[in-house]
């Protein structure tokens, strides 16, 4: 991106390879602000390589490498972006297809780095160590796991416990990096061509 900033960039990336193993570079592409699209497909585990466990697995639930329970808990993903400095956060499910499709949208759109996580359901691992069924019944239970960020206000609390908001988290104008890097690279070049 920064080698061409006129290119608009798409990361698509699992729960695993995006929180463990490019946690540090989602942080601090985050931080910068640099004009990215992040797609964060979170299936609950490593669901390309057998079902291990990954940060985003929930607290007790089964993976290949935890038989007995995950002991760890889970990021709250769309909170660190946010606070790393992510200025467009999202979330949604495979369940809410034209929230999906919106938000997509909203997230090329946006001049920032645009982050968002979308549960993605992985019944051959984690669906099946955890009995949650078919990919459509995984589905179902994603629908029955969310509410509408727009609509947490109209709900009383306990229609929302243990549940998780989709929608548009979060959103600001902010200064982005490849915009503050050019700036900076032509003021030294004039400034150059002065001396």
């Amino acid at each position: 991106k920064l080698a061409n900033p006129e290119l608009k960039v798409v990361v698509i990336m699992g729960d695993g390879d995006g929180t463990a193993i490019g946690g540090n570079h989602l942080i601090h592409a985050a931080r910068r602000n640099i004009d990215l699209s992040v797609l964060l497909l979170n299936n609950n585990n490593y669901g390309m390589t057998s079902g291990q466990v990954s940060p985003m697995t929930p607290h007790g639930a089964y993976a290949s490498t935890s038989p007995f329970g995950n002991m760890e808990h889970v990021f709250e993903l769309c909170d660190m972006v946010k606070s790393a400095g992510a200025t467009y956060v999202g979330r949604t499910t495979v369940y809410h297809y034209p929230q999906a499709a919106k938000l997509i949208a909203e997230a090329m759109a946006h001049k920032g780095f645009a982050f968002l996580e979308f549960y993605f359901q992985c019944p051959t691992y984690f669906g099946r160590f955890n009995k949650w069924g078919s990919a459509t019944e995984m589905m179902d239970r994603y629908k029955a796991m969310t509410y509408n960020v727009r609509l947490a206000d109209q709900m009383q609390a306990e229609e929302k416990a243990g549940k998780y908001p989709v929608g548009v988290l979060h959103q600001e104008v902010r200064d982005e990096f490849c915009e503050k890097y050019e700036a900076l690279r032509q003021s030294l070049q004039k400034k150059g061509g002065e001396a």
